[in-house]
């Protein structure tokens, strides 16, 4: 299950929702339009997702493993295949 994000869109507020609160709902419950605590109108805010970047998980091998392809960059421009299938380089020219 997701946790969402909300703010509060008018001047009343609580101490709850001042600063914006997170709530844990499932895909389809519908998006909340108040404060549970005071009934101030909220809305839901897009935030950046946690994506876990360390640890096997961007490993060369697992990498390979789901049939994907990993470049770094050489240059400004110039990328090295570093695993999986597809050209050894790549260039803008």
């Amino acid at each position: 299950m997701p946790i969402y994000e909300y703010q509060p869109t008018g001047s009343a507020h609580c101490a709850h929702c001042r600063g914006g609160f997170d709530l844990l709902q499932k895909l389809k419950d519908p998006t909340i339009e108040s404060c549970p605590k005071c009934g101030a109108p909220v809305q839901r805010i897009i935030s950046a997702p946690h994506l876990n970047t360390a640890g096997p998980a961007l490993s060369e091998s697992n990498i390979e493993k789901h049939g994907l392809t990993q470049y770094r960059k050489v240059e400004k421009g110039v990328y090295e295949k570093t695993t999986g299938k597809g050209p050894d380089l790549i260039s803008k020219d």
